[in-house]
């Protein structure tokens, strides 16, 4: 796509690789980086975004595909900070979700599926009819990303978290046993744990939860009695 031409640019103009040899490595091997790391990429992304915008509403998914099947991971970082500025600028609408199903199953490592969890968020927020659709499809789904979304999605919403849900969904996985799902698990229990610690802690030692649930939703908990 004549879009991408200039963040391909930006990109091969900075790359490092010595630098993409440990991303690469970090990433087990699965994606080929540019070797630019975190803070440059995103000014390089900004960069980008703010010489030549973002694209037509309706250009969204094309660009967002073509991007995810570029061979770099940079690419589908790029991609994931377009979709989040489309979607802050309300330039997104009910299928925006539709899009982030195919970002979070496809060419799916815990990076980019966790990039996405706010976006989701702010979807089933906007539009919550989707909740009953979407999430409960997720968390009854086979695919381990689509599980950990379904209970993760809602890390941002602090006061406003459904507890019902949350554990309920939890409570459908408890017997999962990929570490992505029990880290997911035990990363929703502990970010909701700054909210209702009580709720949280009952809700452990009332569930056959797995040992790196109970660890990591524990962390705050257990940091705050320390400093009693």
């Amino acid at each position: 796509m004549q879009y991408v031409a200039p963040l391909t640019a930006l990109f091969e103009a900075n790359a490092n690789p010595t630098e993409a040899v440990g991303m690469e490595k970090y990433m087990r091997n699965q994606f080929p980086f540019f070797g630019i790391k975190s803070p440059l990429r995103r000014t390089l992304i900004k960069q980008f975004i703010t010489q030549n915008g973002l694209p037509a509403p309706e250009q969204l998914p094309e660009l967002v595909e073509y991007l995810w099947q570029l061979p770099q991971r940079d690419y589908q970082y790029a991609a994931l900070d377009i979709a989040e500025q489309m979607q802050k600028k309300q330039k997104t609408n009910e299928s925006f979700t539709d899009l982030l199903v195919y970002m979070i199953t496809t060419r799916s490592w815990w990076d980019t599926v966790d990039a996405t969890h706010k976006m989701v968020g702010i979807q089933m927020q906007r539009y919550p009819q989707q909740l009953n659709t979407y999430t409960l499809d997720w968390i009854e789904s086979r695919n381990i990303w689509l599980i950990r979304m379904a209970i993760i999605f809602q890390l941002s919403y602090k006061r406003n978290t459904n507890q019902t849900l949350l554990f309920d969904y939890i409570c459908r996985q408890t017997h999962h046993k990929d570490f992505f799902v029990q880290k997911a698990i035990g990363w929703a229990l502990r970010q909701y744990s700054y909210i209702n610690p009580a709720a949280v802690q009952q809700f452990i030692e009332q569930t056959p939860l797995a040992p790196l649930s109970i660890r990591e939703g524990l962390k705050a908990i257990e940091r705050t009695e320390k400093q009693k």
